[in-house]
């Protein structure tokens, strides 16, 4: 079997920029040509066997980065952006957009920000019909969706922050202990732990350096909020200079991030990277007895898993994904293949929409999409209750999975047979952009197809697609 040539010019450029170095010098650190290397660069050449080697000898340079990265993400988000009705009569080949993924990934993620301001500005106009023609109406770009493309891009882990984590939890000689490490560390910077019953989870009180944690809430939720605080209260720097590397658009999109890398630093110290890396292959990945034994969430569990991405010391490349009763996706991260519709809900045939109707259970689902790459999905529902009686019930579910060559990792592959081709289901990422022509429950056409209408005949759906 031929080997495929791996063309990956533009990291390869980025790495060279990173690391300070001319052209000239790079080539010769690399042991070959000025010209090979530019070659290389531009991808009018792979990146040979003796390039990789001696990038992971004179740099140290975990070569998997070459391969992992942006390319399929990109390409499917670009996907799915040209699938908007207003570029009905533009339809670049797939072949294009892996060019641009590949050569121009700068260009490709500019495209992708000028569409989701123009989806927005769409929006505001049609939402917000009262606003028109007031001075602040103006539409700006969405800094929700800019800080969940930054996690999105950088592979869901932050290496810096994760590292810190895991020094924290480990001060204590026991990550186990972690909560009175927290504890602790609050106390230190002259923080008060108090806890009442209150709706909010968390409530710091900067004037009476006083953080008050719920006390309806679980208790890895409690201990998540308090090391949520001790990241706000003792590595402000750390988030900050993580922050300034991000270089958003906006203080509302910064802000929002800064509470994310909190949240990020919360997860890594209950669940420290080289101690959770191994407990999670000991166990084949079994998310119960990974929640039991660190005191955290299925979600938080679940979550975690899908960060195990430290060069030179990778986990298993798991996509997560959150959705509500609406289908609507309100958290997502994949280190696979696997992308996720950037609007709107998730492919009904997914089995994350099922666990809503047996609460408390394990779906496990092998599918298949248009690409012709298999996974493996865990699903389940994750309610929160709110603490009390009358309180609303918060309803979501989660997903959890990875592509099947990984099958044999996990707890949940034992007594599925992956090697049967019927025993996977046809999943996609959005109806406008799936190439299945007989979907069941294909909600709009694909863009991209003719569409024949017969009045003579009704089938599933009042069209077929050619």
């Amino acid at each position: 079997m031929a080997t495929q040539k791996l063309y990956a010019g533009a990291k390869l450029r980025e790495l060279r920029v990173r690391l300070g170095h001319t052209q000239k010098d790079f080539a010769a650190r690399l042991g070959i040509s000025l010209p090979y290397l530019n070659q290389m660069e531009n991808n009018n050449r792979p990146v040979s066997t003796t390039v990789v080697l001696a990038l992971a000898s004179e740099f140290g340079i975990d070569v998997t980065e070459l391969s992992a990265g942006d390319g399929e993400r990109l390409v499917s988000d670009m996907r799915e952006a040209l699938a908007d009705p207003l570029f009905e009569t533009i339809s670049p080949p797939l072949a294009d957009l892996r060019l641009t993924a590949s050569n121009a990934p700068g260009l490709a993620r500019a495209f992708l920000a000028l569409h989701q301001s123009y989806r927005q500005t769409q929006e505001r106009l049609a939402f917000l019909d009262e606003a028109l023609g007031r001075e602040d109406a103006r539409a700006a770009p969405s800094p929700w969706e800019e800080v969940r493309d930054f996690f999105h891009y950088c592979d869901n882990y932050i290496d810096a922050v994760d590292r810190a984590a895991e020094h924290f939890a480990g001060r204590e000689g026991n990550y186990r202990n972690v909560r009175l490490a927290a504890v602790s560390a609050l106390s230190a910077k002259g923080i008060t732990t108090v806890f009442e019953d209150t709706a909010a989870l968390r409530i710091y009180e900067p004037e009476a350096k006083t953080v008050r944690i719920s006390s309806r809430a679980a208790p890895q939720t409690q201990t998540f909020q308090m090391l949520l605080q001790v990241a706000l209260s003792s590595h402000d720097a750390l988030l900050e200079a993580t922050l300034d590397l991000a270089r958003f658009h906006t203080p509302a999109a910064r802000n929002i991030a800064k509470i994310g890398l909190a949240n990020y630093f919360a997860g890594a110290a209950l669940m420290p990277y080289g101690a959770f890396q191994a407990r999670a292959k000991a166990c084949r990945h079994d998310l119960e007895l990974l929640a039991t034994h660190f005191g955290a969430s299925i979600e938080q569990v679940a979550h975690r898993l899908s960060t195990l991405q430290r060069p030179g010391a990778k986990g298993v490349p798991f996509f997560f994904v959150r959705v509500d009763q609406a289908g609507t996706i309100t958290k997502r991260h994949s280190a696979t293949r696997l992308q996720f519709a950037r609007f709107g809900g998730a492919c009904p045939l997914w089995n994350v929409h099922r666990a809503f109707e047996t609460p408390g259970r394990f779906l496990r689902q092998l599918a298949e999409t248009p690409d012709g790459v298999r996974y493996i999905s865990l699903a389940r529902d994750i309610s929160k209750s709110g603490g009390t009686f009358g309180a609303p019930v918060r309803r979501y579910a989660i997903a959890l999975g990875c592509e099947v060559r990984h099958a044999g990792q996990l707890v949940y592959a034992d007594g599925l047979d992956v090697s049967r081709d019927s025993a996977f289901e046809p999943i996609g990422i959005s109806c406008r952009i799936c190439e299945r022509k007989q979907c069941h429950q294909r909600a709009v056409p694909p863009l991209e197809r003719t569409l024949v209408v017969d009045p003579h005949r009704r089938d599933v759906l009042p069209y077929r697609v050619e």
